[in-house]
């Protein structure tokens, strides 16, 4: 493959990095620490991820406790929480911050499934976007007369592949999440 093609799979790895990352940042009836990762606490006027002012750790399967570093961010911690979209109650006891996990229902899983399946959707779609980002460079280059049409047609074929196999790994990676989700 050759140096064109190798930058538009570093765009689609890329998607795929950001579809794990935003997978790990979903509930799935476990306590998973990197549902923090999106949470900023205001920490002297600045937003700042909590895994930056506290210990975070997962005792129990369904507890994450956080230990902050200066007892004085408790509150924001406390409060960062609360406004997140997790939809938890934080219980503070002074000195660290609990986060059980209830046990998640039969309708809330389906709910997080769905959501699962949207953002492998919205990751295919930019993998799609890259393609045929891609696809018109090749065409705008053969029209100016920097590559010849049949380098076009096997950039093209290239590309095609690369697509097909990013989404082959998108469908599963949400086939994955899903079955975590579901599995009770």
């Amino acid at each position: 493959m050759d140096e064109f093609v190798m930058q538009f799979e570093e765009k689609m790895q890329k998607t795929l990095k950001s579809l794990d990352s935003e997978f790990g940042s979903i509930r799935a009836g476990r306590a998973n620490p990197h549902v923090l990762d999106r949470i900023r606490v205001d920490y002297y006027g600045t937003p700042t991820p909590i895994q930056q002012v506290a210990n975070v750790s997962v005792p129990e399967a369904r507890l994450i406790q956080i230990q902050p570093w200066d007892r004085g961010t408790l509150k924001a911690i406390e409060k960062a929480i609360l406004t997140s979209d997790l939809g938890i109650n934080p219980t503070n006891d002074g000195s660290m911050i609990r986060l059980v996990f209830p046990e998640l229902t039969e309708e809330r899983r389906k709910e997080l499934a769905k959501e699962v399946r949207k953002k492998g959707e919205a990751a295919k779609v930019a993998i799609r976007n890259i393609r045929r980002d891609a696809n018109e460079l090749t065409k705008k280059s053969q029209k100016a007369g920097e590559i010849t049409e049949d380098d076009q047609k096997r950039d093209e074929a290239d590309i095609q592949k690369l697509t097909e196999k990013y989404i082959g790994e998108v469908d599963k990676a949400v086939e994955v999440k899903t079955k975590e989700i579901m599995t009770v």
